[in-house]
């Protein structure tokens, strides 16, 4: 069984790198694109940081529709169900992603009702969801995906044991928030107390008050200058100083971190939860992503067959299905890794695959869409550009981790 989880950790190792590495030899630049590709083998996000009402909002997800996107941690794959398509294809790099969405696929089929579900993904830190793994999900997993959750990892505890421990301290972008917590607690801070504020107005004042001078610290200023300290948010090597925009890293960074903390309301922002708790509010009326909400519940479990995840490179994907046979496309960051050689290819699939009325939404950690100047002319005149709408998306998405959100529509 750990011969053949290592198997499938080595095909997406290979994968990763594909898609990484654009770099040869060994200087700085080359080095340092190995260590991400290197870093992203493991599990990385154990909950997806993109906002899916924010996705559903601008791709218009409607009855009969294909969609296909990036997995990551298959929570919007799976909150896509609430709006009724005929089809949802996940594809990731990553086999860890591949299989904690295959896990969510299998627990929503196959566990007793919600309370057990919620408690699963929602509360994450039960010994009774080991067991439940056992009793109700590990007989019904794929082969490769069981092997996963069932070998060891580097504490030399089964993997699934994540789920007794709080998931969500795991995975790369798990461990940053932990390393950022204890780099404000160095500095006198508990980001924790921010959730005591009871409105928005007092969520401003604590930002003010606690937060906004952290970033003037020495140590945080040296540590947010170094590329590699980024890779935990996902920022590739190739994409640092763009996102810099020729501004010190510390101000880019605060500005997300305002907007994360002043301009969504707490209830109603699971990701704030995630940031400052790491983990969700524990209230019968937290905020929650979409699929793992009661409302949706039986409706997300009635559609999961609709869903499919599988370990593939998009390109790659797209490449074996049918001509006009997409209706939505989500890439998430996926092009701010990617050369200009790769983008064209990609976008030549999309190109091929949409339909008519097919939209395409991807973000960036930068404020611009990348594709202008880099995706042949050819190609981006089949689309159109929202500039308007992807503006709006931009401010509407809770995570803000991201500088842009991008819409584009095909033209007719």
């Amino acid at each position: 069984m750990k011969r053949n989880a290592a198997g499938g950790e080595a095909v997406g190792g290979k994968l990763i790198e594909g898609a990484a590495v654009s770099t040869e030899g060994l200087n700085k630049e080359a080095l340092l694109e190995r260590a991400f590709a290197f870093a992203f083998r493991w599990l990385v996000y154990a909950q997806i940081w993109e906002d899916p009402i924010a996705d559903m909002a601008g791709l218009e997800i409607g009855e009969g529709h294909h969609v296909v996107t990036i997995a990551s941690g298959s929570c919007n794959a799976l909150s896509y169900l609430t709006a009724n398509p005929a089809r949802v294809s996940a594809v990731d790099l990553n086999t860890a992603h591949v299989a904690l969405g295959n896990l969510k696929r299998a627990a929503l089929l196959h566990l007793p009702g919600y309370e057990e579900f919620r408690r699963f993904f929602g509360d994450a830190a039960h010994q009774d969801n080991v067991d439940a793994y056992f009793r109700h999900i590990a007989p019904y997993l794929d082969e490769r995906s069981r092997q996963y959750w069932e070998s060891r990892g580097i504490s030399g505890r089964k993997r699934i044991r994540m789920f007794a421990n709080n998931v969500y301290r795991y995975g790369l972008l798990g461990k940053f928030i932990g390393l950022a917590h204890l780099v404000a607690r160095l500095h006198g801070e508990n980001p924790r107390n921010v959730l005591k504020a009871t409105n928005m107005a007092e969520q401003r004042a604590y930002f003010d008050a606690h937060f906004l001078p952290l970033f003037d610290k020495p140590l945080i200023r040296w540590l947010t200058s170094q590329p590699a300290s980024l890779f935990g948010l996902g920022i590739p090597p190739a994409q640092y100083e763009k996102l810099a925009g020729g501004k010190p890293m510390a101000t880019v960074l605060r500005q997300r971190l305002e907007k994360l903390v002043c301009d969504f309301d707490f209830r109603d922002n699971y990701f704030a939860w995630q940031a400052f708790s790491r983990g969700y509010e524990k209230k019968p009326e937290a905020s929650l992503p979409p699929y793992l909400q009661q409302a949706h519940y039986e409706a997300v479990r009635v559609r999961v067959d609709r869903l499919s995840v599988q370990q593939a490179n998009m390109t790659d994907f797209l490449a074996g299905q049918d001509a006009q046979s997409v209706d939505r496309f989500i890439l998430l960051d996926a092009q701010d890794w990617m050369t200009d050689e790769q983008l064209n290819a990609l976008w030549s699939q999309i190109s091929r695959t949409a339909t008519k009325d097919a939209r395409v939404l991807f973000r960036t950690a930068a404020e611009p869409s990348l594709l202008p100047g880099r995706v042949q002319d050819s190609l981006l005149a089949m689309w159109e550009y929202q500039e308007a709408r992807s503006l709006e998306l931009t401010q509407q998405d809770r995570s803000s981790i991201y500088g842009g959100t991008h819409l584009y529509v095909r033209r007719a």
